[in-house]
């Protein structure tokens, strides 16, 4: 990032919606444009951190389409008319958003169609963010990986000690830990992992410490 230092680098990460899934807002301050991913409720917050900061969004990801991750997302493309990315393998839990508020027992949202798809290995266009496809928790489920500032958005493939559950549609135990072992424990060990819930961990940390997928 030509002509940028950490100082151009924001990043706010808070949990959000009823089952407090952690939204990051990661942006570049000296060309005012942001990536949010993940807003699975509370739009007004997100939308003030934006406007304080005077960003300009230019993409609004998720890591995949469980309804906690996506609650949100139809308001903040309502409000800032970025694009909504996903990809595609989870086209149909974001088409069941219905059923999966019926079974969490949370009022319904309307969800707007999906924009484009994420594939592996692109590249986001804001902050150097380049998306990594890690199924297993979901068959589109996604990691986003800003190198330069070492900082991996997992979502919930990979959680401090834990990883994400298999047991929902769509779910693979076999292809998580294959996501896990082969894609992100062959990351830099001091990256720290932003997870889709609860505290933030590093790579190093849970290669040797996480006792569901250890390296091998």
């Amino acid at each position: 990032m030509d002509g940028k230092s950490e100082e151009d680098f924001f990043i706010e990460s808070f949990p959000v919606g009823p089952l407090q899934c952690n939204c990051s807002i990661i942006g570049d301050l000296k060309l005012k444009k942001c990536l949010v991913i993940d807003p699975g409720g509370d739009p007004e917050k997100i939308l003030q951190i934006i406007k304080h900061n005077q960003f300009k969004v230019v993409a609004i990801l998720h890591t995949h389409a469980h309804l906690d991750h996506i609650l949100a997302s139809g308001i903040i493309k309502k409000e800032t008319e970025a694009p909504l990315y996903l990809n595609e393998n989870d086209k149909f839990l974001w088409e069941m958003i219905g059923q999966q508020c019926q079974m969490f027992g949370i009022p319904e949202v309307k969800l707007p169609k999906i924009d484009g798809f994420i594939k592996d290995d692109q590249h986001l266009g804001c902050c150097d963010c380049i998306a990594i496809h890690t199924p297993g928790h979901t068959p589109g489920s996604m990691s986003f990986i800003f190198d330069e500032y070492k900082i991996l958005v997992a979502g919930d493939t990979l959680f401090k000690g834990s990883i994400g559950r298999t047991d929902l549609p769509g779910g693979d135990f076999n292809e998580i830990v294959k996501s896990i072992r082969d894609k992100l424990y062959s990351l830099d060990d001091e990256l720290t992992v932003i997870t889709g819930h609860g505290p933030s961990t590093k790579i190093g940390i849970e290669k040797t410490e996480n006792m569901f997928v250890r390296e091998l």
